[in-house]
């Protein structure tokens, strides 16, 4: 089964490898039925990308795990009259149709939005790319950390020597590339609602340097429109507000580190109250006057100090007893044992065969009533005979 039933009579046919997954992998957790059309002998490479493999050696990839489960698997193979017959017979039957490889894939195989709405007039056909398919750069080859890079989204690092963390591509992790699916799904559904209401399909396009150039509209709409607005005088001469040290992350006595959030005057003046500190909401950090910068320095050297007298934990604690805004910085495995997130349910376990039992992170929406138990992704071709004899 898929993981809730929000989606369920939801029908998707997904031709993806790799990130493009994720756009089935999220309408499979919210219930639809997404059967996975893939070619032997090893199906979409996601299932054994990554530096960690479940099992053994050659086992699947934890992005696989995530992103293929509870869909479907019929092994196809598009290049043959057979394969696209069987394909074109299986779209009758469904609402959508991802196609998460180079855009034009499936019209240079002949099964492309145009024949396949002459099967199914609602179908909805969503192109998932890494470049989309306008452009001078339409055909060219990319991966997650490109698309970042393309819109100037993160700096990306360059260094002389070879790097020694891991980190390829120079940004970590890539954004836009993670979002993919949800932007993908998104559109897919409002899609297929109107076809519902219309009798009418459409044809959708969903770009990973899209989504990374529209990700902050700070950064990309201003410099648009920087001859049509002016710098706001609240806000200091290099983009930061004067009170900058109140948004700001604070090394703690154990070594870990304390977001703080307290912007806003109540949260800031009930953290000075309770550190005992009255005397530095005397300090003015409104306005923006040539001292401004000055004082906001020396706000910030004031709180590190402050910062190292309690452990991350005891800062925790403090925050909540006195309303102040903040947060732990956690690691991942700092996240995994931190009580908040162990108390909303942020997991779920399944058995895999061979192996025991797995835990992996449920999705981020939530069903009241309903609990969150996908599958295991499908082995390869595991659902074709059902499929392909009854459609």
């Amino acid at each position: 089964m898929s993981g809730y039933s929000l989606l369920e009579g939801v029908r998707v046919l997904e031709v993806a490898q790799l990130a493009p997954s994720s756009v089935g992998g999220h309408l499979a957790d919210l219930g639809a039925e997404v059967v996975k059309i893939e070619t032997g002998p090893f199906g979409d490479p996601v299932r054994i990308g990554g530096s960690r493999a479940v099992g053994d050696e050659n086992g699947p990839s934890f992005m696989h795990l995530r992103w293929n489960r509870g869909k479907k698997s019929v092994e196809l193979d598009l290049r043959t009259d057979e394969g696209k017959r069987a394909f074109l017979e299986l779209a009758r039957t469904c609402d959508a149709v991802i196609e998460g490889m180079r855009g034009g894939y499936l019209d240079w195989l002949g099964v492309g939005y145009e024949r396949l709405r002459e099967v199914n007039p609602k179908i909805v056909f969503c192109t998932v790319s890494g470049m989309g398919s306008e452009g001078p750069y339409s055909t060219l080859g990319t991966g997650g950390p490109t698309f970042d890079a393309f819109a100037g989204l993160r700096q990306v690092r360059t260094p002389v020597d070879p790097p020694v963390d891991g980190i390829a591509g120079g940004t970590t992790p890539p954004i836009a590339m993670y979002a993919l699916g949800a932007y993908g799904a998104m559109g897919l559904l409002a899609a297929v609602h109107r076809a519902g209401r219309t009798g009418q399909g459409c044809q959708l396009e969903v770009a990973g340097i899209d989504i990374a150039s529209a990700w902050m509209p700070d950064l990309v709409d201003a410099e648009l429109n920087k001859d049509r607005s002016l710098p706001r005088p609240t806000w200091l001469p290099d983009g930061r507000l004067p009170d900058w040290p109140r948004l700001e992350a604070y090394r703690t006595k154990d070594g870990e580190a304390m977001l703080f959030g307290a912007h806003v005057d109540k949260f800031w003046r009930n953290f000075c109250v309770a550190v005992d500190r009255a005397d530095l909401l005397e300090i003015d950090l409104a306005s923006t006057d040539a001292e401004a910068s000055a004082r906001a320095d020396h706000v910030y050297r004031e709180l590190r100090e402050i910062f190292l007298q309690r452990t991350r934990d005891e800062w925790v604690s403090l925050f909540l007893e006195h309303d102040i805004a903040g947060g732990p910085v956690n690691s991942v495995g700092d996240l995994l044992s931190d009580p908040h997130f162990r108390a909303r349910a942020n997991t779920y376990r399944v058995e895999y065969p061979g192996v025991g039992e797995l835990e992996f992170v449920a999705s981020p929406v939530r069903v009241v009533g309903e609990k969150f138990a996908p599958d295991l992704p499908p082995v390869l071709g595991s659902d074709t005979e059902y499929f392909l004899e009854t459609y």
